[in-house]
């Protein structure tokens, strides 16, 4: 090749170099934004609304419990853009370096968020999360059954005391989630949700072990329909699908209906917080998405339609009063004082849990 050849073949190169550098990236010819989120935890009004003012369509992948998240990632799943981990996790993708770094520029409804809710211990300055919503992890119920048998629905001991549990054997179940289980277990034996006490795991894992001869399953997904149908009649489950449980009861017509009952020991705060995986294929879109729900109608929607807490001010004027009134969805002071937020644990301590969980699962 001459000197000139050479020198043209270079040229070529250059332009198409800079061809590729005009042009648009694969994924964005992928106009998809992959949500990573928890069952039933976005309205599909609200997700509606978000593609047609996008011009693009929300790909969601669900988990139904933090560890199920953090054990998809670990194994290597990759191709989301939002995911909505509880505060514990926020922290635990933050050490893994998991996440990057929001660009608060594109995200000005920041400013709707209740400050109480900004610049938490796991996330100091909100460098890579914002709220999203919030759930208290309760007893829901089904009310003809409950008062027929005459039971409480205001204190763990329904879920864990053999003696109560024998009128419901068969009609309960509790969630498949190693740290909301040992946390109500925790919490009924007297001690902190965050107690990391061995001795005090072990109790409560004797505690789980007495009591799981009495329930139906660990179930953190379908737990909805059971108790819609009528098939389950007691859970241990998230405040925002037992709100969803009784909608759908409701709208089948079914003749009783399923409510909340808050645990006079006390119960689980979960604050949800909204977050872009290091490896997002869209994060533009993921920007656009966290801005989006941070607005106050649509914010409002997730509490008017799957029935969550929320930590949007600017969201208060649209939300239903009846759904103001509900303690498991906006905690009265009284009731907030006996809410906890969930800790993150160390390396050792996960293995350990892990242990007593395989040990309970194992346990006939």
């Amino acid at each position: 090749m001459d000197k000139r050849t050479f020198a043209l073949s270079l040229a070529a190169l250059a332009a198409l170099a800079a061809l590729a550098a005009l042009a648009p990236p694969a994924a964005a010819a992928d106009n998809k934004l992959h949500l990573f989120n928890w069952n039933n935890y976005i309205a599909p009004e609200t997700v509606k609304r978000f593609e047609a003012e996008c011009k693009c369509e929300v790909v969601q992948t669900y988990y139904s419990d933090n560890e199920e998240l953090l054990a998809k990632l670990a194994a290597g799943a990759k191709g989301y853009d939002v995911m909505v981990p509880t505060g514990n996790t926020v922290e635990a993708l933050i050490k893994g370096k998991q996440l990057q770094p929001l660009d608060r520029a594109k995200l000005p409804n920041v400013k709707n968020v209740d400050p109480a809710f900004l610049d938490t211990s796991f996330d100091p300055g909100n460098k890579y999360s914002v709220p999203y919503a919030m759930s208290t992890t309760i007893i829901g119920y089904n009310d003809v059954k409950m008062k027929e048998l005459g039971l409480p629905t205001n204190t763990w001991a329904v879920i864990f005391d053999p003696k109560l549990l024998e009128k419901v054997k068969g009609r309960v179940t509790v969630l498949d989630s190693q740290a909301e289980l040992f946390a109500a277990a925790l919490i009924y034996l007297g001690y902190s949700a965050n107690d990391t006490d061995e001795k005090h795991w072990r109790a409560a894992a004797d505690l789980i072990k007495k009591a799981k001869p009495y329930w139906a399953a660990f179930n953190a997904s379908s737990y909805i329909k059971e108790l819609t149908v009528g098939n389950i009649w007691l859970v241990h489950g998230y405040s925002n699908d037992i709100f969803q449980a009784n909608l759908d009861a409701q709208a089948a017509g079914r003749p009783f209906r399923i409510l909340q009952g808050m645990p006079k020991e006390g119960a689980v705060l979960a604050v949800d917080s909204m977050v872009i995986h290091k490896s997002a294929p869209r994060p533009d879109l993921a920007h656009l998405f966290i801005n989006f729900m941070l607005d106050g109608r649509n914010s409002a929607d997730l509490t008017n339609l799957i029935g969550s807490g929320n930590p949007n001010l600017a969201a208060a004027q649209y939300i239903k009063p009846e759904l103001k009134a509900l303690p498991a969805v906006f905690p009265p002071k009284d009731v907030a004082a006996r809410l906890v937020q969930l800790k993150e644990i160390t390396a050792a301590q996960r293995r350990l849990r892990n242990r007593l969980w395989t040990e309970i699962k194992a346990a006939r």
